[in-house]
């Protein structure tokens, strides 16, 4: 499970929950079915009306990827294990990572290992392999992009939602006292809109972007590690090139790793 996608939500609750009583304003207020009807069925009727239905049956799987930990294979793992094949490619020629193949988890580092064994030009693994990554960035943006949308359209929803809330409220101004409480409860629909909005839905956006782009990086790395094993590349050579690819303190805790060897 992610947990800091549970912290978060859990965090912006709190914070709300307790700012509002800090006001001296019952979080009780928070009930209110009409504005929760606008905002919540609002946003989702929006959605569905931006995005064809391909991209809408998507949603269950992003939201599993939100709250999941993928169980992807470290970049330092993968940067070890291009090494030692660049090292077993330079002894036993490259056939002998045929084993590798069918030990290999992941389609897209499968598929371009088995392209380097056929014998395939660098040029064309890499154009190929490159075009798989832009496929898969395009198809992660559309799963962000619909909760952008969300998070865009949820405030102005809100609004929609307090001015109805004013309509009802100044219908009948005989008891100034139910006016009040009429017009506080109209911007309960603005706060449901600000609150989903800024603390769900764009942040949701954010942070598959966020994952999409670690495991962009993941592949970068395997296509030059599989371009480097067919052009004939050192043990050394690999890991210097990969290495490149790491941020600084992968790298650090990669070379610590060597030293204890």
């Amino acid at each position: 499970m992610d947990k800091t996608s549970i912290i978060g939500i859990m965090l912006g609750l709190i914070a709300v929950g307790v700012g509002m009583v800090l006001k001296g304003v019952s979080v009780a207020a928070l009930i209110n079915p009409a504005a929760i009807l606008i905002i919540l069925l609002g946003t989702v009727a929006a959605v569905t009306i931006a995005f064809p239905a391909s991209t809408l049956k998507k949603i269950p799987a992003l939201i599993r990827i939100l709250f999941t930990e993928t169980n992807k294979t470290d970049t330092k793992e993968i940067v070890e294990m291009f090494s030692n094949w660049a090292d077993q490619t330079r002894k036993e020629g490259i056939l002998s990572l045929e084993q590798q193949v069918n030990e290999v988890e992941d389609p897209f580092l499968a598929s371009g290992l088995q392209l380097a064994i056929d014998g395939q030009s660098p040029d064309f693994i890499k154009d190929i392999m490159l075009e798989k990554i832009n496929a898969m960035e395009q198809r992660h943006e559309e799963g962000a992009a619909v909760f952008s949308q969300a998070g865009t359209y949820a405030p102005t929803l809100g609004v929609l939602g307090a001015v109805i809330g004013l309509i009802a409220a100044l219908g009948d101004m005989s008891n100034i006292e139910a006016l009040g409480a009429a017009i506080s409860a109209a911007f309960i629909a603005t706060l449901l809109g600000i609150f989903t909005g800024y603390v769900l839905w764009h942040p949701f956006a954010n942070k598959l972007r966020e994952k999409s782009k670690k495991e962009v990086v993941q592949k970068e790395i395997m296509v030059e590690g599989i371009l480097s094993i067919t052009t004939g590349d050192s043990q050394l050579i690999v890991r210097e090139k990969l290495g490149s690819l790491l941020s600084t303190k992968e790298l650090t805790a990669m070379k610590q790793v060597d030293v204890n060897e």
